[in-house]
């Protein structure tokens, strides 16, 4: 099936009348049905109203050593570098960053958005620019989102950024 906004739409309302497990994989659905911008925001508010306590999960099991290389190139890169990064990230496009990210843990990657977050709030990182306003679904993401549980904020979130980058042993 193709989502389209409606689509997502109509998934998504669907999940509030479902159990809070049910939530999660229409959660994770409409996620990946909103354009590569709104997906970024989400992460971005995710973990900044969420961040405190995504992080101990993220990482304590992550070896972000990792990723700190990769954190450390996407700073020296230009704003829209950096923001071209995320989108590739985001999309699965076929880059140097995307194979690198693409080979961490679910946990290091998990920590690794959070530790973009923290780079982005520094003003180290694009931040989400000003005013931006996410669609009525990304709204709607990131509500439910606040509304489940830790562990299936985690479980959600680790579905998300799991699936991003690629995965350079992959065939």
């Amino acid at each position: 099936m193709t989502f389209t906004s409606d689509s997502a739409s109509t998934q998504f309302s669907g999940a509030f009348n479902y159990s809070t497990s049910d939530a999660i994989p229409a959660t994770i659905t409409v996620f990946k049905a909103l354009n590569v911008d709104d997906q970024l925001a989400v992460l971005w508010y995710a973990y900044t109203e969420m961040g405190r306590s995504i992080t101990p999960a993220a990482t304590g099991a992550a070896r972000l050593q990792l990723a700190e290389g990769l954190l450390n190139q996407i700073q020296q890169m230009s704003h829209a570098e950096q923001l071209e990064v995320m989108r590739d990230l985001a999309t699965q496009r076929n880059t140097p960053v995307s194979r690198s990210y693409g080979i961490f843990s679910v946990n290091t990657k998990l920590a690794f958005w959070y530790e973009l977050s923290e780079l982005m709030a520094k003003g180290l990182v694009i931040p989400v620019p000003a005013g931006y306003q996410l669609s009525r679904d990304g709204s709607q993401v990131l509500e439910t989102l606040k509304e489940l549980d830790f562990g299936q904020q985690i479980t959600v979130l680790r579905k998300v950024v799991s699936d991003m980058g690629v995965d350079p042993l992959a065939d």
